[in-house]
């Protein structure tokens, strides 16, 4: 060992030994990190398929119990033609009560590292929400051109069981063939 570090080896000792007295002494008080509740960059599924499309989404907060703000988007790229109407699924694993009431179909600006995910225009639409809470119908005033951003603002209160959660996007668009096309889906995890 040099001579530089036998002399700054006790005063390293010092640091480290002081900064673990100064946390062993914050117990269960410390408050846990929080994290942006944005999709996270990598997802690791078991049967990862062409069948699955991962849709982006904001939630304002992950904490079960927690009043949050959700943003599900449905960028260009994930539409091909234009939609007549919009139909969610919701798992039962995502046990909350959703009201139309608290439901917007907007025009979306996508945030990111400098702005926020926000609805920019309201898109006029009739909102119905499954009697069992597990579907929302989205049947737009107009056909919704695929050049827009456009998605579901939802203002709720998180779930009380910690949970993951698969939100999955149909799309009937018009034609003669009234069928619903699948457009992708929404992970969505509510934590502890």
């Amino acid at each position: 060992m040099s001579r530089f570090a036998s002399i700054l080896r006790p005063w390293l000792l010092g640091i480290s030994g002081a900064a673990l007295t100064t946390t062993a002494g914050l117990g269960t008080s410390a408050l846990p990190a929080l994290a942006q509740a944005t999709p996270g960059l990598m997802e690791f599924r078991w049967e990862n398929n062409k069948d699955y499309r991962k849709l982006y989404f904001f939630q304002t907060e992950t904490a079960r119990l927690k009043r949050a703000e959700y943003y599900l988007l449905l960028r260009p790229k994930d539409r091909k033609t234009a939609i007549l109407k919009l139909t969610i699924t919701i798992p039962a694993t995502f046990n909350t009560s959703i009201e139309s009431k608290r439901l917007k179909f907007c025009k979306m600006s996508e945030g990111g590292m400098l702005k926020r995910t926000r609805c920019e225009k309201t898109i006029p639409a009739t909102i119905e929400v499954a009697a069992n809470g597990r579907s929302i119908d989205i049947f737009p005033d107009t056909p919704i051109s695929e050049k827009d951003t456009i998605g579901l603002h939802m203002n709720i209160f998180n779930p009380d069981t910690a949970s993951m959660s698969q939100f999955n996007a149909l799309a009937q668009a018009p034609g003669q063939l009234p069928i619903s096309s699948y457009l992708g889906s929404w992970l969505i995890q509510i934590d502890p």
